[in-house]
Parts: C-alpha cells; sequence; structure tokens
C-alpha cells in the first residue's frame, strides 16, 4: 500500500491495481489480507475512473464541445 503522504497520480494507481491483480491472480494474497485489497482495489478504481471524467471534461472544455 502506499504511503498516505505520496500524491496519488493515474499512472500509480494503475500500476498499483495491476500489483493487486498480479497477487490474487497468483493467490499471493493471504486471507486476512483479502478484504483490504478488494477495498483499495475499489478505492483505486474509483479515483481512475474520477480522474478520467476530469480529463475527459477537461479536454471537452478545450476542444470547444
Amino acid at each position: 500500500m502506499k504511503n498516505k503522504q505520496e500524491i496519488l497520480t493515474y499512472e500509480s494507481a494503475q500500476e498499483e491495481l495491476q500489483q493487486i491483480v498480479r497477487d490474487l491472480q497468483a493467490e499471493n494474497v493471504r486471507i486476512d489480507e483479502l478484504t483490504e485489497k478488494i477495498a483499495r482495489a475499489g478505492l483505486l478504481i474509483a479515483f481512475c475512473r474520477e480522474r478520467l471524467r476530469a480529463t475527459e471534461e477537461e479536454v471537452a472544455k478545450l476542444s470547444g464541445q
């Protein structure tokens, strides 16, 4: 997990999500960590969706749409 003081970027969120998926696929997650990993993945997905939405809006504004 990321240190709370680190700034989350779209790219770092994607990298962390990919690592969670790799860990789950390789069955490297202990049952005690599973809920935490799934919750973190949900937060990262929501963050990425919001960044994409905001970027789409900004691009639309800049392109005059």
